[in-house]
């Protein structure tokens, strides 16, 4: 089954509970990560036993297929924020940013990168009449050998359009406000599910497209884990839950997005919570093309809004970043990374990781205005699920005791816990949580809306039977 079949669903997720309430072509100088540049007296929570870090509460939105340099690379060009971070934290402060690019068409005609919102399209901010760039494992392999309108690339030069800090402005108080990760890649050179399926068991089980079928994968995810060591765990969704590719045993953590704002709102949200936006329609709001960022923008200040007015706050961390780069142009080149699924064939090298991604940490541990070098990728999430909640080393693949990891790419990951700061603690996320924010312009023609037929609050979509998949964790697509 491709991803469109997926989308084209509405699930079912009856008697769902939870567990628990509360516990141009990159240059080779490009290529050589210079030595990392890390504030003066931060005391990381690393140093201190995972239960005295100070963070019990951890957030996960994950949005949709833009890059780093289309996204943050203004970061690099702000005076203000380089002169505030040069004066928080070093002197040789920096981001690795890079917004104005060049890269080759297939006539060798080079194209500049150029503002997203000032194109003269109809609409530029859902570039209607672009073709959703090109992010497959084939296309990410022909835009990392040849740059990003190359042949195979999937690309015109939609995929070279940036954005400036005043067009995102919600990215633009959270980055200045917390952490910016300039070294966050995907997990895989490939799309969505099988990056989300990294972020949620450190492998894709050989996946290279959004395929899936039967009765969900069987391999172990750190939903599992947490769940066996007695830490609650949920996924709210907004249309699509992305356990779901996990099949049924998955449905005691699915939980629609509406009850993730509850409960916030009573502190009760889990010591472990993924939340997703809209994937689906005119209405979508998880950024990937043809959404409206500002649609996106909205889902992300009401998303980390909710967590920011909790209880859980003032010890909790809500981390933002991107399934994948979407064909968006990065100039960093994509590293390859340990993984259980190496190959010396190019093509089947599950190695390779993907472009870089938006990644911020939010917590009143993290520190104004810093910015993260280390490299990481969607597993470093599950390295720092792993050493706060189910007694993984802070730092370095251990071998001793029982086996925290779930493959060989978690375990080997970074740890993005490194500059959280056990002496720092402020509260005030720094903006108003009710930031105003345009409209998203109407949908491009043609968008299909999705009509998901509601039964209740904890079995929000009609069961039917159904066959294969869909009879297998009881859902029932409803088009319209």
């Amino acid at each position: 089954m491709e991803r469109r079949d997926f989308l084209a669903a509405g699930l079912v997720l009856g008697g769902a509970g939870f567990l628990g309430s509360r516990l141009p072509l990159p240059s080779a100088s490009a290529a050589r990560p210079r030595r990392p540049v890390y504030p003066r007296r931060l005391h990381s929570v690393l140093n201190r036993p995972a239960a005295e870090s100070g963070i019990d509460t951890v957030v996960v939105c994950m949005m949709e297929n833009r890059s780093f340099d289309s996204y943050f690379g203004w970061l690099a060009r702000d005076d203000t924020y380089i002169e505030n971070g040069q004066r928080l934290h070093r002197e040789r402060f920096r981001v690795n940013g890079r917004s104005f690019q060049a890269y080759p068409d297939s006539d060798g005609t080079h194209v500049d990168t150029y503002r997203r919102v000032l194109a003269p399209d109809p609409d530029p901010w859902r570039a209607c009449g672009h073709p959703d760039p090109g992010h497959g494992w084939n296309a990410g392999r022909a835009q990392r050998d040849a740059g990003f309108l190359a042949p195979g690339s999937g690309n015109d030069d939609f995929a070279l359009g940036y954005f400036e800090a005043e067009d995102l402005p919600v990215y633009d108080a959270l980055a200045r406000r917390f952490m910016v990760f300039d070294r966050w890649h995907a997990s895989l050179l490939g799309p969505t599910y099988p990056n989300r399926e990294y972020l949620l068991s450190g492998q894709s089980g050989g996946n290279k497209t959004n395929a899936f079928g039967g009765a969900g994968f069987q391999w172990e995810t750190i939903v599992d884990r947490l769940a066996a060591a007695g830490v609650p765990v949920a996924d709210y969704y907004s249309d699509l839950p992305q356990l779901l590719l996990w099949g049924a045993r998955m449905a005691p953590y699915i939980r629609p997005i509406a009850r993730y704002f509850d409960e916030a709102a009573r502190g009760e949200l889990p010591n472990v919570s993924f939340v997703s936006p809209v994937f689906t329609g005119p209405n979508r709001s998880d950024d990937h093309p043809h959404g409206d960022p500002r649609a996106a923008q909205r889902f992300v200040r009401d998303a980390f809004a909710a967590f920011a007015r909790s209880e859980h706050w003032e010890r909790g961390l809500f981390v933002l970043t991107y399934d994948e780069w979407g064909g968006f142009f990065d100039h960093v080149p994509p590293p390859r990374l340990p993984d259980d699924r190496a190959s010396g064939n190019d093509a089947d090298d599950f190695r390779q990781a993907g472009f870089r991604v938006p990644t911020l940490f939010c917590s009143p541990k993290v520190r104004p205005g810093l910015v993260d070098h280390r490299l990481y990728d969607h597993t470093s999430v599950l390295r720092f699920l792993e050493w706060r909640f189910l007694g993984a080393p802070a730092r370095g693949a251990g071998s001793r005791g029982p086996q925290w990891w779930l493959t060989r790419r978690d375990r080997f990951a970074h740890n993005p816990g490194e500059l959280i700061d056990a002496d720092q603690f402020d509260p005030d996320p720094g903006f108003d949580l009710d930031l105003p924010l345009h409209a998203p312009s109407a949908p491009c023609a043609g968008a299909t809306a999705l009509s998901l037929r509601a039964t209740g609050d904890d079995s929000p979509f009609e069961v039917t039977e159904q066959s294969g998949y869909f009879e297998s964790v009881g859902f029932r697509r409803h088009l319209v």
